[in-house]
């Protein structure tokens, strides 16, 4: 008898498919298409077991819809640029070019070892110059579109990176890579201009129904639609305004102070004769933009002396403060502050001694107001409170309805005007850095910011740069920097920026349609492969990649690179779980921990241990974390395994929404259990010619179909593994002929093919199946099959299970009743007497009590 071999039969496959071309997406009119994408991986030198669970979960779906009869087009690419590869470009000192592409190669030669459905043919890194030379094209159609702009801006600074940082790149008030204090810094800027498509970008989210809930919610919460108010202060010592948008004007009669932002242009005109405000702004001037860095900060002020006329009573004045919470880019940079509602305005007001005003207090219960030191009241706008100080109608009212009065009354009044506004920002696309794509302008002191000529596109990098500098080198590059102007000819400077990464992976989807066109996109080949059929990926993403690429989808849509189906790019959307495993440690006197790769620990009787004896410290399954080292590396697995046991493994222990806890003995079970297909399968071609009951098997494989297709389709593949292993079980004891227990087998290992190819490609063949089980169509269950003629009863005695019996799916109840007394199980319980009562629950179960 055969041993199953992985290691052999998987390589032996590989190549079969590579020379039979199976995975190249060909163009078909004639079928249904299909395109399945993961998010592409940045190019960081190794595979992890996220990974492989990751790109497993899209290869089934791949391999399946393949069966089913669909043109599927199943890509693979890099996000290449980036920070990250400028770091090592300084540390290792290569060229961060030669650094990504050869972590690439590595990559990819492990990506191959896993059996993936990829196209090859289409891959490309976002670094290459043919992908960044029609992202600068595009650019330069957006700025003509009016949907790219410039302009001074206050970003995110790292002092020692010493380039701008988007909000989610600072990380408790640092740099995410350098571990720098972020600082505010005002730059001139490029941005597009995605807030043209807030409402949009909103209301389409309802109409994605096959994207998980939470992260519509995500963002539906970051574009943030509001409806307030818009009005302004006026100075009392001052020929001036303050304009303030709230969207709770309701509580205007709880104002104690108005605040204005660090960035204010009033704050700036006064910190020029005020010492003290220029170094308080500056200090301010020192925390990022991010609003939760923002909210963890100690709220601090400082008194302008100027006083605001309250616009419900001129006699009322209040305190004009500089406030460090406050951006300059939400709203109008002022705010009035209203303790009695708000927890920042009221840790504010105690701090600098305000007034606490509610406007109004809850309809029941017990309540401390935030005047009597209790917490700030801050119901749900749908919430009917009693307002003790009312701007506008009912006493008794929800916020939403005092709301609308507020802005109904200040419109009437003609002191302000109700406004719906956006949280979403124009996205800041500018980027102090090398490794990235250059954006195509030059400015020209003739003619202004001229865009490149497409015809000079692509705008490389230039290789000889160096990192011994701080900064970015294109800054220092004086013959790749001074060009002469594309319009008139004249001495011209190359905008030495680069692009946020973000932008790069903001439609690579589109050109995996038409990797080789030399335009962005292919019109014919967009208009078939687009959009995305299933997207898969981490939530991490679920707010701004995912929002990015539905802006850029709709921007090329504008610019006539997609069609209009195709401005949402993903029909459907899954975020997968994270692969987790124990953390190994040591700690020694001084409290330093030292940690343990998995592969370095042995776990037995009495703990983990190293292999010198000394005994390591077990901390619960965790994310994998390079810096923890409970990383599972999968070329080990895959040696030790083989690369079906890793995909079964990642598939089979968990729902794919949740995480997963890679664990040894998990790996070992599925090992065992593989190679226990293989010797059913074995057994199978060698059973009797004839032999029992074979319509019971038979039944059995149709009801295995039909289970396993629609865990497949519905992303239930752990169910459909579960599924696997009971009809294996079922095979593995049955009595039947050699035809059925063949059929039955071959059945197995196609329904086994996308989690499991390279075995079940092996035993096809054993099993005397046409071509390759990759290109074989796929299983169909015989509905009649699976209508069950008998059922099985389980039977209980006084509450316990002792037995079961199969009768007829409509056996009249006298007939269950007497097999269930007939039972020797049962005749041992009843020893000799009569069951007071025998309850028979028709198709479901029989209950005896003695």
């Amino acid at each position: 008898m055969a041993r199953y071999d992985a290691a052999q039969i998987e390589q032996k496959w590989q190549k079969a498919w590579s020379e039979a071309g199976c995975f190249t997406a060909r163009r078909d009119d004639t079928k249904p298409k299909y395109y399945v994408l993961e998010m592409f991986p940045y190019p960081s030198g190794n595979l992890h077991i996220g990974h492989v669970r990751n790109y497993t979960m899209g290869d089934v779906v791949a391999r399946y819809k393949m069966s089913t009869g669909h043109a599927v087009l199943h890509p693979m690419g890099w996000d290449a640029f980036g920070l990250p590869a400028e770091n090592a470009a300084m540390e290792r000192k290569v060229h961060p070019g030669d650094w990504t592409y050869q972590n690439i190669a590595n990559m990819k030669a492990q990506f191959a070892r896993l059996g993936l459905t990829l196209d090859w043919s289409r891959e490309f890194a976002t670094c290459d110059p043919e992908y960044y030379g029609q992202q600068q094209a595009m650019f330069i159609d957006f700025l003509e579109k009016g949907l790219v702009y410039r302009k001074n801006a206050v970003v995110n600074w790292d002092p020692v990176d010493m380039t701008v940082l988007a909000n989610e790149q600072v990380e408790d008030g640092r740099g995410w890579r350098s571990g720098a204090l972020v600082e505010r810094r005002e730059l001139t800027q490029w941005f597009f201009k995605i807030s043209d498509y807030a409402e949009d970008l909103l209301e389409a989210l309802d109409r994605l129904e096959n994207w998980p809930d939470k992260v519509r919610t995500m963002q539906k919460n970051w574009i943030g639609r509001s409806r307030g108010l818009q009005f302004a202060f006026d100075l009392s010592d001052r020929d001036d305004k303050v304009e303030v948008y709230t969207t709770r004007p309701d509580t205007l009669l709880g104002a104690s102070f108005v605040g204005i932002s660090p960035d204010h242009p009033l704050a700036r005109e006064l910190e020029a004769s005020n010492p003290d405000l220029a170094a308080f702004n500056a200090e301010c001037r020192k925390m990022g933009t991010a609003e939760e860095e923002l909210e963890k900060a100690e709220k601090r002020g400082f008194d302008t002396g100027l006083k605001a006329r309250h616009p419900l009573d001129p006699s009322w004045e209040l305190p004009v403060y500089v406030a460090n919470f406050i951006l300059m880019d939400y709203g109008t940079g002022a705010i009035f502050g209203c303790p009695a509602h708000d927890p920042r305005d009221l840790e504010f007001a105690r701090k600098y001694d305000l007034p606490v005003k509610s406007t109004f207090v809850p309809m029941n219960g017990p309540h401390t107001a935030p005047e009597d030191k209790g917490e700030p009241f801050v119901p749900p706008k749908t919430e009917t409170v009693r307002y003790t100080r009312i701007v506008a109608g009912a006493a008794e009212q929800t916020g939403d309805a005092a709301i609308d009065a507020a802005i109904d009354r200040a419109e009437s009044e003609g002191w302000g005007q109700g406004v719906t506004k956006f949280r979403l920002r124009d996205w800041g696309l500018s980027r102090q850095r090398y490794w990235g794509c250059p954006i195509p302008v030059l400015h020209c002191d003739a003619c202004g910011v001229v865009p490149e000529k497409k015809e000079n596109l692509p705008v490389e990098l230039p290789r000889d740069v160096d990192f011994d500098t701080p900064g970015n080198p294109l800054d220092r590059h004086p013959t790749w920097r001074d060009v002469p102007c594309p319009q008139c000819g004249g001495a011209a400077k190359r905008e030495t920026d680069t692009m946020d990464t973000f932008v790069d992976s903001s439609w690579y989807y589109a050109r995996f349609t038409s990797p080789g066109a030399t335009t962005p996109t292919d019109a014919g080949e967009a208009d078939y492969w687009m959009n995305v059929d299933q997207y898969i990926g981490g939530v991490e993403h679920a707010i701004l990649h995912l929002l990015y690429s539905r802006f850029f989808a709709r921007a090329m849509h504008a610019c006539g690179h997609l069609p209009a189906s195709a401005i949402e790019p993903f029909d459907a959307l899954f975020t997968q779980g994270m692969v987790t495993h124990e953390i190994y440690q040591t700690e020694d006197a001084t409290g330093r921990k030292t940690y343990y790769l998995p592969s370095e620990v042995e776990r037995r009787e009495g703990g983990a241990f190293l292999k010198d004896g000394t005994q390591v410290q077990v901390i619960p399954s965790a994310k994998m974390s390079k810096s923890k080292r409970n990383v599972v590396d999968p070329v080990e697995i895959i040696d030790r395994f083989g690369a079906d046991t890793a995909r079964w493994f990642v598939l089979s222990d968990s729902p794919p929404e949740r995480d997963v806890e890679w664990t040894e003995a998990g790996a070992e079970a599925a090992s065992k259990h593989l190679a226990r297909v293989w010797r059913i399968a074995e057994g199978a071609r060698d059973a009797p010619e004839t032999g029992g009951d074979d319509e019971t098997l038979l039944r059995e494989m149709h009801k295995a179909i039909h289970d396993v297709t629609v865990n497949i389709e519905s992303f239930g593949f752990n169910a459909a593994i579960a599924r696997l292993y009971a009809f294996a079980n079922t095979l593995s004891k049955s009595q039947a002929g050699r035809q059925a227990q063949v059929k039955a087998a071959r059945t197995l290992a196609q329904l086994m093919a996308p989690m499991t190819p390279h075995l079940s490609e092996e035993l096809w063949r054993m099993l005397g199946g046409e071509g390759l089980v990759t290109t074989a169509a796929w299983p169909k269950a015989d509905p009649a099959m699976l209508v069950e003629d008998e059922v099985t009863m389980p039977i209980q005695v006084n509450g316990k299970r002792r037995d079961e019996i199969r009768v007829a799916k409509d056996a009249p109840k006298h007939q269950v009743e007497a097999l269930a007394l007939a039972s020797d199980a049962v005749q041992r319980q009843l020893a000799g007497a009569t069951p007071k009562k025998v309850i028979v629950v028709p198709g479901k179960i029989v209950n005896v009590v003695v």
